[in-house]
C-alpha cells in the first residue's frame, strides 16, 4: 500500500503532527508513505527517512496562475501513482487535492481537523466532500454537522498519541502554567491571561508560560502588559522540545473557544499533567476529560470558572496529582499503534460508499 498525504505544510499543528505519527508508522511497517505540502516546504517534525516529503507550491499571494499550478503539480504525483490512496488533512489542501485529482482513480480520504461550524466557506466545503470516498471526523459531534449523504461515508477516529511522547512525570511540580498552541483567535488566549490575572491575584508566585507562535503574538503581549504580567508571563515561542519544557509544571490549560481533538491537551494528559479545559465544540475534550477524574472542564469563555480551576488546582497538590495519575492512562486509550490499525482499516479495504 502507498499513502500520499497532503497537507499545507508541516509546520507545527495538530493536524501536521498526526500526518507525522501516520506517515512514520505505516513506513515502519513496510508501507510507503509520502507528504505532498501544497504551500511550503516547512518541516517541523521528525520523519522516518523512508517517509518520502515533497512541496508542489510555496504561498500564492492570491495568484491564480501558482494555484492552478499547484493543482497541476499535484496532479502530476497523483498520475504517477495510480493505485495509491490519498489522504487530505486541511481545509485549503483538501480543495487542490480534490481539484487534481478529478478523473483519476485513486481512493481519496479527507479528514475533518475541526469544528465544522467554524468553516467560513460550509457549501463549497461540503461540495469537496462529496468527492471523497471516505472521510474521517475527530469525533461523533463533528460528524453530526454534516448532511446525512455525507455522514454515510463517515468514520470517527481520535488523534493518536505518539511512542515518541516522552514518559509520564510524578515528581515536584513548579509553580507554572504551561499553555500549548498557535497565537491565533481560536486558542482565546486573552481568556487565559485574564483568567491568570485573576488567578495570579491570590497564587503570585505561580507563572504563565504559554508555547506556540502566531499572528497575534504581539496583541497578547500587548494585553499582558496591561494586566501588570509583565513580569509573570512568559512567550516562549514554538519549541520542538516542549514536552521537556513542560512536563514538570503545576498545570496545563486549555483555552480554546472550538478544537477538534487537541494533540497538545492528549500530550499533555500522556506526560501526567494536571490539565484543565474548556469544554469546547466539538467535544474533544470531553471525549479526552473525565470532569474531575483526570481533568476539570470549565464553560466556553468563562474567565472567573478558569480562575476557579486554577486556583483549585494551585490549593490542593493531592487533588492535582491525583488528576494527572489518571490522565496518564489516555496513553492506552488512544494509542498510536490502536489508532494507526484504525486508519489501515479504511485505507487498506478502500471501500467506496
Amino acid at each position: 500500500m502507498k499513502v500520499l498525504f497532503t497537507v499545507a505544510s508541516m509546520a507545527g499543528g495538530g493536524a501536521e503532527r498526526v500526518i507525522s505519527v501516520l506517515a512514520n508508522r505505516l513506513a515502519e511497517e513496510g508501507h510507503q508513505a509520502a507528504v505532498i505540502m501544497t504551500a511550503g516546504d516547512t518541516v517541523d517534525y521528525s520523519m522516518d527517512s523512508r517517509v518520502e516529503l515533497l512541496s508542489v507550491g510555496g504561498i500564492t499571494g492570491g495568484s491564480m496562475i501558482k494555484r492552478l499550478q499547484r493543482i497541476g503539480k499535484l496532479r502530476s504525483v497523483f498520475l504517477q501513482n495510480p493505485d495509491s490512496v490519498i489522504v487530505s488533512f486541511g481545509l485549503g489542501s483538501n480543495f487542490y487535492t480534490t481539484a487534481a485529482k478529478l478523473g483519476l482513480g485513486n481512493f481519496l480520504v479527507i479528514s475533518e481537523r475541526n469544528d465544522p461550524k467554524a468553516c467560513p466557506h460550509p457549501h463549497l466545503r461540503n461540495l469537496v466532500f462529496g468527492f471523497a470516498d471516505r472521510l474521517v471526523f475527530q469525533t461523533r459531534d463533528a460528524m453530526e454537522c454534516f448532511p446525512k449523504r455525507l455522514r454515510r461515508k463517515g468514520t470517527v477516529i481520535p488523534n493518536p498519541i505518539s511512542n515518541d511522547t516522552a514518559p509520564p512525570y510524578d515528581g515536584p511540580r513548579k509553580k507554572t502554567v504551561v499553555a500549548v498552541g498557535r497565537l491565533e483567535p481560536q486558542k482565546n488566549y486573552s481568556l487565559l491571561l485574564r483568567a491568570f490575572a485573576a488567578f495570579h491575584e491570590k497564587w503570585p508566585e505561580y507563572t504563565l508560560h504559554i508555547y506556540g507562535r502566531g499572528y497575534l503574538s504581539d496583541e497578547l503581549r500587548k494585553m499582558a502588559k496591561e494586566l501588570g504580567l509583565s513580569e509573570t508571563v512568559v512567550f516562549e515561542g514554538y519549541a520542538k522540545n516542549v514536552h521537556e519544557k513542560t512536563r514538570d509544571a503545576g498545570m496545563y490549560v486549555l483555552s480554546s473557544d472550538y478544537e477538534g481533538i487537541s494533540n497538545a491537551l492528549l500530550e499533555a494528559m500522556a506526560l501526567g499533567l494536571p490539565v484543565i479545559s474548556t469544554d469546547c465544540p466539538i467535544g474533544g475534550s470531553k471525549l479526552c476529560i473525565t470532569h474531575e477524574k483526570n481533568g476539570l472542564l470549565v464553560p466556553v469563555g468563562d474567565v472567573e470558572a478558569m480562575a476557579q480551576a486554577m486556583g483549585r488546582l494551585a490549593q490542593d497538590e493531592g487533588f492535582a496529582c491525583r488528576l494527572g495519575q489518571e490522565a496518564v492512562k489516555v496513553r492506552r486509550r488512544f494509542s498510536e499503534k490502536a489508532v494507526t490499525e484504525e486508519w489501515k482499516t479504511i485505507l487498506e479495504k478502500r471501500k467506496r460508499l
